[in-house]
C-alpha cells in the first residue's frame, strides 16, 4: 500500500509533469509546510526554472513580471491560510492586464475545514471573478490516474492563455504526512502536449463597412498598451500615412521608440490637448483605437467626444469602453486589421487635417517639468526594457518622453493601476529579459520595499523619484484642502540608502540632472542591482 506522503508527492509530480509538457518553464515558490509536496515536485521537475520568494505578494508580482515579458504562463505556489490571500492584488492586475499566471494554493483536507484548525481559511474560489477558472481538487488517493492530472494541467495552461490571457487558481488539499516515508523516484518527462490557437482574422464585411464609414472624413488613431506584434508598427504607420491622420501613441504602445516611420505620431498631446480652441476646431468624426484605454485625462477626454464612429480593435473577449462611445468592435488581431483596412483603401482625411496636428505637435516644446525623463531616455542603451510605475511616473513619461529611433520597450502595471508590487514586477521582467530600468515614485517604492529582496543577482536599476510623498495629488483638487498634507501628500522619512544596503543593492543619490546622468551611467556600466534615489522638488 502506498503511504499518504508518497501519494502526495506522486500526485504533485504528475501535475507538474503535465504543466511542463504543456509548455510551462518557470515557477515562483514561497516557502511553507502544507505546500511541501508541490514545492518538492517543482524543484525536481526537469526543465522547470524555480525562483523562491519569501513574501507571497512580492512572489506574485515577480511572476507577473516574468509572464508579461515572456508572454508565457508562470506557476506560483504558496501554502495555506493568509499566504494565498496575499496574491490578490497581483491576481487582479493579471486579470485586468491579460497576463497568464497559474496560482496553486496548498490547503488542509476537508476534515480540517470549518473547525478552527490552525492556518486554515476558506480558500475555495478565493479570487472570485478575477480568475479565468478556479479548481478545488480532491486529496490524493491511491490508484489515481496520472493522465487525468496531465490533461488537467494542459487544460489549465490553455485557459490561462486563450481566449483571454489571465490567471487561473488551483486549490490543492493535502493530508499528512506530507512527505513519503520511502525513496522518491525521479520524474519521468512526458511527451510535449501541443496546443495551438487559430489566428483572429477580421471579418471582411466589417472591414468594408468601417472603411466606408471613415472614408474621406477627419479622424485619429489612438494606441494604448497592447502586446507587441512584429510588423504592427510599420503597418499602422502605413495606414496612418494612407489616411493622412495622426496617431496618438502612448508610451506603453511601444510605438514611440523604434526606427519605423514616425511622422504621424503625436507624443506631446498631453500639453496641447489642453488648448480648448484647437480641440473644438479639430474634433474627429472617427476614432480608431488599439489597445488599452489611455492613461492621461486630456486624451481620455478628447476621444470621449461625440465622434460618429468609435471603432475598437480588441482581439481578446473583453469590453474596453469606459467612455461608452463604441460603435464598431473588431475581434481580430491589430496587424490583420491594419492590413485589411489598407487593402480597402478608404479615402484620406480632408486636406489640412493632418497638417494641423503636425503643426500643433511642433509648436509645443518640453519645458522644465520632469526633465529627468529626457536624461533617462538619452542614457538608455538600445533594446532596454523600461518598467514605469503608476501614478505620477507614467503620466510624466507620457508627457515628457518624446520619441526616437532608439528601440526601447516599455512595461507597466496599468491593468488596475495600483502602486503595489511595482518593484517586484520590474524584477520579474529582469528575470525574463535581462537588464531592466525601473522608473518609480517614492511612495510606489515604499509600497514594495520587500520586493528588493528579489533583486540580488539581477541586472536591474531602480530609479526612485523622491518628490516628498504623493506628488500626483498636487495635480488634483484635494490640493486646496487644509488636510491635504496629512491625508494625501503624506511626506515620508524613509531612507532609501538603508533599504538598498539591507537588500544588497548598490545605492546612489542624485539631486540634479547632471548628477542623475552620472550615477545612471555608472550603474549601467557596472551592471547588477542598483537603487538610484533621485530627489526632485
Amino acid at each position: 500500500m502506498t503511504d499518504t506522503g508518497m501519494l502526495n508527492f506522486l500526485w504533485s509530480q504528475a501535475m507538474l509533469a503535465g504543466f511542463s509538457a504543456a509548455g510551462v518553464n518557470h515557477a515562483v515558490l514561497s516557502p511553507g509546510s502544507r505546500s511541501t509536496p508541490l514545492a518538492l515536485a517543482m524543484l525536481r521537475q526537469p526543465g522547470l526554472q524555480c525562483d523562491v520568494a519569501v513574501d507571497e505578494r512580492s512572489a506574485a508580482f515577480f511572476a507577473l513580471g516574468i509572464a508579461k515579458a515572456s508572454r508565457r504562463p508562470v506557476l506560483v505556489l504558496a501554502t495555506s491560510g493568509t499566504a494565498p490571500a496575499n496574491w490578490l492584488p497581483a491576481v487582479i492586475e493579471a486579470n485586468q492586464a491579460g497576463a497568464p499566471l497559474i496560482f496553486i494554493s496548498a490547503d488542509r483536507p476537508p476534515e480540517q475545514q470549518g473547525c478552527g484548525s490552525n492556518q486554515t481559511i476558506d480558500q475555495v474560489r478565493l479570487f472570485g471573478t478575477h480568475v479565468r477558472a478556479s479548481y478545488t481538487l480532491g486529496t490524493p488517493e491511491a490508484g489515481f490516474d496520472p493522465a487525468y492530472l496531465h490533461r488537467l494541467a494542459a487544460r489549465i495552461f490553455e485557459q490561462t492563455c486563450w481566449p483571454l490571457p489571465g490567471p487561473v487558481h488551483i486549490n490543492q488539499p493535502f493530508r499528512e504526512p506530507l512527505l513519503p516515508i520511502g525513496e522518491m523516484l525521479p520524474a519521468t518527462p512526458l511527451a510535449k502536449i501541443c496546443i495551438s490557437w487559430s489566428e483572429q482574422v477580421p471579418n471582411p464585411e466589417a472591414i468594408r463597412a468601417l472603411a466606408l464609414a471613415i472614408s474621406g472624413r477627419p479622424g485619429v488613431i489612438v494606441c494604448g498598451e497592447l502586446p507587441t506584434e512584429d510588423g504592427f508598427a510599420e503597418t499602422l504607420s502605413a495606414l496612418a500615412a494612407h489616411l493622412s491622420c495622426p496617431i496618438f501613441a502612448e508610451p506603453l504602445s511601444n510605438l514611440r521608440f523604434r526606427s519605423h516611420e514616425r511622422s504621424h505620431l503625436c507624443v506631446r498631446y498631453n500639453r496641447w490637448l489642453a488648448d480648448q480652441e484647437f480641440v473644438e476646431k479639430y474634433q474627429p468624426e472617427w476614432i480608431l483605437r488599439f489597445g488599452a484605454f489611455p492613461v492621461t485625462r486630456h486624451l481620455q477626454s478628447y476621444i470621449s467626444s461625440n465622434a460618429i464612429i468609435h471603432a475598437l480593435v480588441e482581439p481578446w473577449p473583453r469590453w474596453t469602453d469606459p467612455a461608452h462611445r463604441l460603435t464598431h468592435l473588431l475581434r481580430a488581431g491589430p496587424l490583420a486589421v491594419c492590413r485589411a483596412l489598407l487593402a480597402e483603401a478608404p479615402e484620406p482625411t480632408p486636406s489640412g487635417w493632418h497638417a494641423a496636428f503636425v503643426e500643433k505637435e511642433a509648436s509645443v516644446h518640453f519645458g522644465n517639468v520632469a526633465t529627468h525623463i529626457s536624461v533617462l531616455i538619452e542614457a538608455l542603451p538600445e533594446n532596454t526594457p523600461v518598467f514605469v510605475g503608476n501614478s505620477l511616473a507614467i503620466r510624466q513619461l507620457d508627457s515628457e518622453s518624446g520619441s526616437g529611433d532608439k528601440r526601447l520597450y516599455f512595461y507597466g502595471n496599468r491593468g488596475a493601476s495600483g502602486i503595489d508590487g511595482n518593484i517586484s514586477t520590474a524584477i520579474g521582467i529582469a528575470a525574463s529579459r535581462g537588464r531592466v530600468v525601473a522608473l518609480l515614485g517614492d511612495l510606489t517604492c515604499q509600497h514594495d520595499l520587500g520586493g528588493l529582496a528579489l533583486a540580488q543577482g539581477r541586472d536591474v536599476i531602480i530609479v526612485a523619484v523622491n518628490n516628498g510623498g504623493g506628488g500626483i495629488f498636487d495635480l488634483l483638487p484635494q490640493v486646496a484642502l487644509p488636510e491635504f498634507e496629512q491625508g494625501w501628500r503624506t511626506p515620508q522619512q524613509i531612507s532609501f540608502e538603508h533599504a538598498a544596503r539591507t537588500f544588497g543593492l548598490a545605492y546612489a543619490h542624485a539631486d540634479s540632472n547632471d548628477s542623475f546622468q552620472e550615477v545612471l551611467h555608472q550603474a549601467l556600466l557596472a551592471g547588477g542591482p542598483h537603487l538610484i534615489e533621485l530627489v526632485v522638488s
